[in-house]
This record gives structure tokens, C-alpha cells and sequence, in this order.
């Protein structure tokens, strides 16, 4: 019986690297750029793959989940009240802050690649 490969995501060249677990998240990106996370999955409407609220960040050099950073780019919504009250509950549902939880490695991709 053949293992299932594991998916593979193309980071930003500049993505920092992945946290051991536990430690504050610090934008890499891998987590949801391999699957969304429960919150990932209600404005993806899929279960696999990217999530579609990822957002990268030129000016830090990092990933940023737009339900958080930017839920009007994600939601279409634009009541001011709204997008602050979104984002506050983003940060609650993803458990901003509590650390990272991502099971998971990144891998170089071969220079073929």
C-alpha cells in the first residue's frame, strides 16, 4: 500500500521560518497555507487546501490571516463596526497569541523543482 504524499505549499521566499510548537506564532504561514483552520474553513467553504482569508505581507515580510488583519478583504464587508468586531473574534477563534500548534515541517524544494 502506497503512503499519501504530503502536500506540498510554495512559501514566500522571505517567510520566516516555522516556530517549534508552542512558541508564538511568528507569520510563516505553513499552517495555513496547508490547510484552513476551522474559521479558514467557514470563508473558504473547503476543508483542503489553502485558505483563502491567507494574506502576505510585503511591509513585514510575513504571513497575516486577513479575517485578523483584514476581514473586509475577505468578507466584503465594510461597516467599521463590523470588521473591528470580526477581527477581535478572528484573534478569539484562531487562538491568536496562544502559540503555534502546527504539527508540521517545511522542506527545501529540490533545485529541479
Amino acid at each position: 500500500m502506497t503512503q499519501p504524499s504530503a502536500p506540498v505549499v510554495w512559501l514566500q521566499p522571505a517567510a520566516p521560518p516555522k516556530p517549534a510548537e508552542g512558541a508564538p506564532c511568528n507569520g510563516c504561514g505553513l499552517c495555513c497555507l496547508a490547510e484552513p483552520c476551522p474559521l479558514g474553513v467557514l470563508v473558504s467553504r473547503r476543508r483542503r487546501g489553502t485558505c483563502v482569508a491567507l494574506r502576505w505581507s510585503d511591509r513585514d515580510q510575513r504571513y497575516w490571516c486577513g479575517m485578523v488583519a483584514e476581514p473586509a478583504s475577505v468578507t466584503g464587508w465594510r461597516h467599521p463596526w463590523v470588521v473591528r468586531g470580526l477581527s477581535l473574534l478572528a484573534r478569539r477563534w484562531i487562538a491568536s497569541g496562544v502559540g503555534c500548534d502546527a504539527d508540521l515541517q517545511a522542506q527545501a524544494a529540490p533545485p529541479d523543482a
